[in-house]
C-alpha cells in the first residue's frame, strides 16, 4: 500500500512539474478534486461542473459574488414587472459565440427550450418551474426577449445567474460558449485545459491566457503541489490542511469566514426501485429513528476534531451568517444519548446488551456512503460511527470517488445513508427550488415524487411556493422560517456543520477577492493576473 501511494505521489508530481515547466506568465494552474461530471451547462449538479460552467458560460445577468448585487451581462436591460411575473430583456448587440456564430434572442429561446425539456431532467430547470409549470419564453425582435411566469417569481432575475446561453446555430453544440474561456483539451481522468475565448464579447477580456486544471482527489497532494509552487490557488481547503499551510505560508492562507455550505447526513427513503432491505426502509422513514440518530451525534466534536474549530454546528440549512434567512429561533440539536435511547424505546427498539434491535429482533446497522479523499467527511463518518455505537447501532463506512457516489445517490439509489453536503451560490433559499419541493431532483432523501408522500413534505411544497412567488420579503422570510422548523422537527437531513471558507492563494496571482459565495477565488477571473518571477 505504501509503495502504491508513493507511486501515485510521484506520478502526480511529475505531471504537475511538466505543467509547471511549460507554464507561461499568463497561465493559472489549479486542481479539481474530481473530473467534472458533465460539460452540458444545463445538466450541472456537481460543484466541479458548476465551476467550468461559470468560467465558460455567458449569462444574461450575474450575481456579483462580492456585493451580491445583480449586474447585467448579455443584457443591456433586464426588468421584472411589478407583479413579478414577466421578465423583459433587451440583449446586447454584436456578441458572438466562441465559434463565431452570432448571439441573439433566438439563442435565449433555444436555451430555455432545452432547459425546460422534460427529457433533460435538469436541476437548474427545476428552479424555473413554479407550481409544476415553467415559464413561456418568446423573442420580441432580434434582441428582445420576454419570460412569462405562470405565477409571481420575485427572485426571477437571480435565477438567470444559473443559465448560460446555448447557441441555436452552432455545429459545435454545447462547446460553443459566450464566456471568457472555452474548453480546448480534455484528458479523461487526468486534466483539462481552458483557453481564452477569442470572440469574447467583453473587451479586452481576461489577461490570463490559459487555465490548466488537473484532477486529484487527495487533498494532501493538492496542498503539497501548492507548497511546491506547482499550482496557484486552492479553495475549499480542509481545516487540518489549512492549518499546516497557515504555519508554513502565513501570508497565503486565507480564512474567509463562515460559508453558506452545509454538511449533513441523510437516510435513503426512496420507496421503489432500491435494493434497501424492507426493515431498513421502515427505520429510515421513522421520524423517531432519525431524531434519535441526530441526538446521538456529538456536533461540537465534529467541529473540534474534523474541522479544527473552523466551522459552526448546524441547526438547519442556513448558517447564522445568512442574516436574511437564518431562523434565529432554532438551535443545533444537543448531544443527548439518554434522550436518543428514550426515543428509540418509544418507537419499539430495544437494547440487547450493546446491540440495538428493532421490534422484530433485527440488529440495527447501516452503511454511510461518503466521498473518498475528503478528509473532514471521512473523519466525521468515523466520529458518527463511534457516537452511534453508544446507542447500539453498528455503522459501516463506504468511501467512493465522487462520480461513483453521485451515480449511487441520484440514479441507482443503491445506498443506505449518505454523508455529503450542498454548496450554495446564493443566500436566497429560492435558489434551492431544486431541493425542497417533493418533486425536485435534489430532494435527496426521496427525489422526484409524483405527489408528496408525507404531510410535512406537502406543507413544505406550499411554503416554498410562497417563498418563491410572494412579492413581500417578510412573507418570503416567514415561509422559509417555517420550512426550517419542519426540517428541524422531521430531520430528513441531519444537519451537522457549516464549515468556514478556507483558501490559499499564491503571491503570483493578483486581483483575488475572496468571498463566501462560489466560486470563492475565481468569481472575478477577468480581473486576475498572473506574474511569476524568473
Amino acid at each position: 500500500m505504501k509503495n502504491l501511494r508513493a507511486t501515485a505521489v510521484l506520478v502526480l508530481l511529475s505531471l504537475l512539474s511538466a505543467c509547471a515547466g511549460t507554464a507561461q506568465q499568463s497561465e493559472l494552474r489549479f486542481i479539481l478534486r474530481s473530473e467534472p461530471k458533465t460539460l452540458n451547462p444545463l445538466q450541472v449538479e456537481d460543484e466541479f461542473s458548476e465551476l467550468i460552467r461559470y468560467l465558460t458560460g455567458g449569462f444574461l445577468v450575474r450575481i456579483n459574488r462580492a456585493t451580491q448585487v445583480i449586474v447585467p451581462e448579455l443584457c443591456e436591460t433586464a426588468n421584472l414587472s411589478r407583479d413579478a411575473r414577466t421578465l423583459t430583456l433587451q440583449l446586447i448587440k454584436g456578441a458572438r459565440f466562441s465559434d463565431g456564430s452570432p448571439f441573439d434572442s433566438a439563442d435565449v429561446v433555444h436555451t430555455f427550450q432545452q432547459l425546460l425539456s422534460p427529457d433533460l431532467h435538469s436541476a437548474t430547470g427545476d428552479s424555473f418551474r413554479v407550481g409544476g409549470s415553467g415559464p413561456v419564453v418568446k423573442a420580441t425582435g432580434q434582441h428582445g426577449v420576454t419570460i412569462q411566469f405562470p405565477q409571481p417569481v420575485p427572485g426571477a432575475l437571480r435565477l438567470l445567474d444559473q443559465v448560460p446561453m446555448l447557441s441555436s446555430r452552432s455545429k459545435e453544440g454545447i462547446r460553443a460558449v459566450l464566456g471568457p474561456y472555452m474548453v480546448t483539451e480534455q484528458k479523461q481522468g487526468a486534466s483539462m485545459l481552458l483557453r481564452r475565448n477569442p470572440n469574447y464579447w467583453r473587451k479586452p477580456g481576461p489577461s490570463i491566457n490559459t487555465l490548466r486544471i488537473t484532477y486529484q482527489s487527495n487533498r494532501e497532494l493538492e496542498a503539497l503541489a501548492f507548497r511546491r509552487g506547482e499550482i496557484d490557488l486552492i479553495s475549499q481547503v480542509s481545516a487540518p490542511i489549512w492549518e499546516d499551510l497557515q504555519k508554513a505560508l502565513p501570508q497565503q492562507a486565507v480564512d474567509i469566514g463562515p460559508s453558506l455550505d452545509q454538511e449533513f447526513l441523510w437516510f435513503n427513503q426512496v420507496t421503489a426501485g432500491t435494493k434497501l432491505a424492507p426493515q431498513k426502509k421502515e427505520w429510515f422513514r421513522m421520524t423517531a429513528f432519525r431524531k434519535a440518530v441526530s441526538l446521538a451525534i456529538n456536533r461540537p466534536d465534529l467541529v473540534r476534531i474534523a474541522w479544527r474549530g473552523r466551522a459552526v454546528p448546524s441547526a438547519g440549512p442556513m448558517p447564522p451568517s445568512n442574516v436574511m434567512f437564518f431562523n434565529k429561533a432554532l438551535k443545533p440539536h444537543p448531544y443527548d444519548v439518554a434522550q436518543a435511547k428514550k426515543l428509540l424505546a418509544g418507537a419499539g427498539f430495544r437494547l440487547d446488551g450493546s446491540t440495538l434491535r428493532d421490534a422484530r429482533g433485527t440488529p440495527v446497522s447501516f452503511s454511510i456512503l461518503t466521498n473518498g479523499g475528503n478528509r473532514p467527511r471521512e473523519q466525521m463518518a468515523a466520529l458518527i460511527q463511534r457516537d452511534l455505537k453508544a446507542i447500539g447501532i453498528a455503522v459501516n463506512i463506504i468511501t467512493l470517488d465522487f462520480p461513483a457516489l453521485i451515480e449511487r445517490i441520484t440514479k441507482t439509489f443503491d445506498y443506505e445513508a449518505c454523508l455529503f453536503g450542498f454548496v450554495l451560490a446564493d443566500p436566497d433559499p429560492g435558489y434551492q427550488s431544486n431541493v425542497w419541493p417533493s418533486s425536485a431532483a435534489n430532494h435527496q432523501w426521496n427525489p422526484r415524487q409524483p405527489k408528496p408522500e408525507t404531510l410535512w413534505e406537502a406543507e413544505i411544497d406550499k411554503l416554498m411556493l410562497v417563498q418563491t412567488t410572494s412579492g413581500s420579503q417578510t412573507e418570503r422570510r416567514n415561509a422559509f422560517n417555517r420550512v426550517q422548523e419542519i426540517l428541524y422537527e422531521q430531520e430528513p437531513f441531519l444537519y451537522l456543520v457549516h464549515p468556514n471558507a478556507l483558501a490559499a492563494v499564491s503571491p503570483a496571482v493578483q486581483g483575488v477577492r475572496p468571498t463566501i459565495l462560489r466560486p470563492q477565488l475565481l468569481w472575478n477571473i477577468e480581473n486576475l493576473k498572473v506574474s511569476r518571477g524568473k
